[in-house]
């Protein structure tokens, strides 16, 4: 009883994050990650890092931070590291609210996103995705009052695969309050290939008050060693500075990050087939178009989504369902095809 008094009371309220579900010898398509194992590169610099574990990591990360700026064109001022890019995206709840502030975001969106608005004290404010599965963004300018301190942009939309355009980004920008922080989620950016949607490298040129989020853990296949980058004003970057947890980002991700962003080549290779087998994998089962890797099926009521989950288990592939549809993670042509052999089995 006593260590429930000495515990926020809200924190009972605060939802829990559900990772992707495991299963032994199961095709595991539910969280997003690659199929292949980082680049070689990689593979060998983390190797090496290793071997230094009983030292502490450089704090500010200076290599990977200046290596970041050169890949991106930017200066060094422009870039925070953190411990994946969802570590961001709650240090930026943390610089911009206080208790009783609010936190717009789209929903279903990253599902994260209310339960770092909660853990600050903000108040999270989710605004429904248009009829076509994408992020409304003349809705989220609605749903901003005087006590919106941040609007979460996930751009593709996690779980539906789905983009703005760069107009209606440019028009949303032109309503939002220059006091209002927007962040720019591109944790899929390297899946995309439509050329009319925002890029974070250029929306943060136009607006001083829009920061654009990256990770390694997706196409770089560093999801285990946590590794992600935010971008924009160097004063919202120097904030993002001032709340991280020393020493976050360890010796073995910062090597491993800067040895990826060297192999460009081989990582385009890779994206371009999931991109293929994503394309593939949609047409095949009537999912919606997507620009990330994985693509979204909706259905009419949870009961269906959850069905279909346990139908695919049961042919080993894990999928992840909620209660709007199922998400389910491309990767390579192999997988792709395993799939496609047990969704067939169920709707055949």
């Amino acid at each position: 009883m006593m260590c429930c008094m000495i515990v926020r009371a809200d924190i009972s309220e605060i939802p829990s994050y559900v990772p992707g579900k495991r299963l032994a010898d199961a095709l595991k398509l539910s969280s997003n990650e690659v199929a292949h194992p980082p680049l070689p590169a990689a593979v060998a610099a983390m190797a090496e890092a290793a071997t230094t574990a009983n030292r502490y990591p450089d704090m500010g990360a200076t290599d990977l931070v200046h290596a970041i700026a050169k890949h991106l064109r930017l200066r060094p001022e422009q870039v925070a590291v953190g411990c994946g890019s969802s570590a961001l995206c709650q240090q930026l709840v943390q610089i911009t609210c206080k208790t009783g502030d609010e936190v717009v975001f789209p929903w279903r969106s990253f599902e994260a996103y209310p339960i770092f608005a909660r853990v600050a004290g903000a108040t999270p404010r989710p605004v429904p995705l248009t009829v076509d599965h994408r992020v409304d963004l003349p809705a989220l300018a609605a749903a901003i009052t005087p006590a919106t301190r941040l609007v979460f942009v996930c751009n593709p939309n996690n779980p539906t695969g789905t983009t703005i355009t760069k107009r209606e980004f440019e028009e949303f920008m032109a309503v939002v309050p220059p006091t209002t922080l927007v962040a720019l989620d591109e944790a899929y950016f390297e899946f995309v290939r439509t050329q009319n949607t925002p890029m974070g490298t250029e929306v943060i040129v136009k607006h001083e008050n829009v920061v654009a989020l990256r990770t390694f853990s997706k196409a770089y296949g560093l999801a285990g060693v946590r590794v992600g980058y935010a971008f924009g004003n160097p004063a919202i970057i120097a904030a993002l500075n001032k709340v991280a947890i020393p020493f976050g980002v360890s010796a073995v991700a910062q090597a491993g990050a800067i040895a990826s962003l060297a192999g460009a080549a081989q990582l385009l290779e890779r994206t371009n087939e999931t991109v293929s087998e994503r394309d593939r994998v949609a047409r095949a089962i009537g999912a919606i178009p997507s620009e990330a890797n994985f693509v979204w099926l909706p259905t009419k009521t949870t009961a269906t989504a959850t069905t279909l989950a346990q139908q695919l288990a049961d042919q080993g592939v894990i999928i992840r369902a909620f209660p709007e549809g199922v998400r389910i993670t491309v990767t390579d042509h192999a997988e792709a095809d395993r799939f496609l052999a047990a969704w067939n089995s169920i709707t055949q």
